[in-house]
This record gives structure tokens, sequence and C-alpha cells, in this order.
């Protein structure tokens, strides 16, 4: 006979604790978020279904879920899709006794690719990678690192606003006939020509919000700095990476917040993975096509040593390599690839920094180990 808590259950079955050789069973659950709901798919070791039902994705409905399948009185793995709201959910849930994977999105529609994609098939292909062992797992970092995430990734956040004001500015200026003759538009002397420039309405009560938007923005970023770097003192990492070309207090807080435990990474060529800025590769037999970054991995990290590569570029560390690069795949493409180039070479010698606990050594630099 079937039951259920909510009209969208469905409780197939209710057994006793199941043992095999005195060992208890797991239940294995999937979990598919959305903005309004959590799919839930309960299988036992067989495979067979013991509860499809969903869930709100707030503390207390997580609770009732976690309530209704402790009924079974069995240990639960679960595994869930990483989007944003699974790390609550994670967190939620192992807090009330689960254990709980976050799965890799891409890796897991790699391996159970579908004909039909609904959420309640994704909820049970995840539930099925538990049972299997093949959760594509990604690592979660701590909440001491999340907070430091948030804090660089927020500056990064107020400098993308920023930089769009400004480019705002510059596009209405282009549309009405005035070029920028100075280097700074938003220096003093910047700021004197914009005053001058008789616009019409709304476009110059539009760069006039621009401009104090822009202004409130420098002492938000501002802020946001000096906190970086007084943290960023303290760090274990940060005091090394500040002494790699190109990498300044700032940058240097965000790549240790984006890297995390470095230990996780084996090897150099571990982290530059992880970073996404290896081609993707294409191989079969004799043939070995190389394409675009694959770009896996946090997007702030991939930025952050691309940033650092740019300035890097003319230590002499690096120079002579960026210019070979550079002159030998042409004007067009050259600067863009020598960067990343030197943007992998940048994060194998902080992993070898890292690791080491050694700062960066200049003399060092172009040997194949140390960067």
């Amino acid at each position: 006979m079937k039951t259920g808590t909510s009209p969208r259950s469905t409780l197939l079955v209710r057994p006793a604790v199941v043992t095999r050789g005195g060992l208890v069973l797991m239940l294995h659950v999937g979990l598919d978020l959305s903005r309004t709901r959590v799919d839930v798919h309960v299988m036992n070791e067989t495979g067979a279904p013991m509860l499809v039902t969903t869930a709100a994705p707030d503390a207390g409905g997580l609770a009732s879920l976690a309530a209704r399948i402790g009924a079974f009185e069995q240990p639960v793995t679960a595994a869930i899709e990483s989007m944003t709201g699974a790390r609550f959910v994670h967190d939620q849930l192992e807090l009330l006794g689960w254990e709980v994977q976050v799965a890799d999105a891409v890796k897991v529609k790699g391996l159970a690719p579908l004909a039909a994609k609904t959420d309640r098939i994704d909820a049970w292909v995840l539930a099925e990678l538990s049972r299997r062992e093949l959760v594509p797992a990604i690592w979660l970092p701590d909440p001491d690192v999340r907070a430091e995430r948030e804090r660089a990734r927020w500056r990064l956040h107020l400098v993308r606003h920023r930089t769009a004001l400004k480019n705002r500015i510059h596009a209405i200026l282009m549309a009405f006939g005035h070029p920028c003759p100075v280097s700074d538009l938003f220096g003093a002397a910047g700021r004197r020509l914009l005053t001058g420039l008789a616009l019409p309405e709304p476009w110059a009560g539009d760069v006039a919000a621009a401009l104090r938007l822009i202004d409130d923005l420098d002492d938000q970023i501002a802020d946001c700095e000096a906190a970086l770097r007084r943290l960023g003192a303290d760090h274990p990492y940060v005091p090394l990476l500040v002494t790699v070309p190109g990498i300044g207090p700032v940058l240097g807080y965000t790549i240790a917040a984006e890297i995390g435990d470095i230990a996780r990474f084996a090897t150099p060529k571990k982290l530059v993975g992880y970073t996404g800025l290896c081609p993707t590769v294409y191989q079969s037999g004799r043939r070995d096509h190389r394409n675009s970054l694959a770009k896996n991995g946090p997007k702030y990290l991939r930025w952050a040593l691309i940033e650092a590569a740019t300035h890097a570029a003319r230590h002499p560390a690096y120079a002579e390599r960026y210019q070979r690069t550079r002159t030998r795949l042409g004007k067009q493409r050259g600067a863009r690839i020598a960067r990343v180039d030197l943007a992998r070479r940048l994060a194998e010698a902080i992993w070898f920094m890292l690791t080491t606990n050694k700062p960066f050594a200049p003399a060092g630099a172009v040997k194949p180990l140390a960067a």
C-alpha cells in the first residue's frame, strides 16, 4: 500500500532495517535542487526505489525530509549537483547525520547523458551514481575558506560594476563626438573635462549619476582592499605569494582564497589543471588536436593568474619567455596566448612555493621545476 507525507510523495516500501552479513546497508539519495523545491529519490543497495518525494529547500524542509527518511533506520549517503544553494543543502543534511557529496554538474552529464531530462530523473541519476560509488564529487572548502573567497569575490564584483559605469560614460562621449584627450578620464584632468561638456539631457544626468556611483564604489573598493591587506598579513600563503612577480597583497589574497588547501594538489600539473588554463585536447590515434581553454575551476583564480601574468611579463625572470612566445605566434594571437602560458608557469611556481613554504626565487624561475 502506498502512503505519503505530501501529495507529491510516493512511499514505495517501508521495510525494517536491512542487513547483509551483519552489516547495515545504506540508503542512497539523489537530490535535484531548484528555486522552489528539492526533488528526492531514495533507493536501497539493490537499486529499488524506497521513496520519491520533494522537499522545501530551507532548513525546516530539509529537517522534515531527514526525519521522514530517518524512519527507515538506515544510514544515508546522498548526492547533489553543484549549483547555487547546493552547499547550504549539503551543510544542513550533514548536520542531521547524512553523508552528502556535491557532484560536478558537467561530469554528471558526461557520465549519464539522457534522452529525457526532468528533475525527478536527475534525482534518480544522482542516487544511482551514489549507489555505484561513481559520484564525481568536488572539494568543498571549509567555512573559513568560503569567507575568504567571499571577501575577494565581493571586491571583484564591485570592480566590475565600476568598470561598467566607466565604459558607459566613454560610450556616451563617443556618441556625442567627444573623444577622450586625457589618459585617465576619471582623474583630476578628466573630471574637469567632464564638467565642462555640454551634453543634452538625459545623458548629462546619466553621466553625473554614474560619476557619483563611481565615487561611492571607489570608497567601497578601497575599504575592501584595506581589509584584504590586513587579513592577508596573517594568512599562511599570502606572504609567500607576494614574492611572485606580478602579485601584490590583494591579488595574493584572491589567489590564496581560490586555491584553498594546496595539499589537495598532488603535483603542479594538478593545480594548473584546476585553474582551467590548459587547452582542451581531442586525441585519437595519431591525431592530437588542441582547442580553446578548458576553463574549469574557479573563474576568479583564472582571472587572478592572468592579471598577475600581465605584470610578470615585464619581470626579468619571465620577460624573455613572454616575448619569445608572443613573437612566435604573431601580432593577432601572440600576446594573449603568451599571457596564458605565463599564467600556467606562475601556477606551477606557486605550487612549489606553497608546498615547500619557500618564497619565489628569481634565479630558479627559468628552470622547468621552478616555474
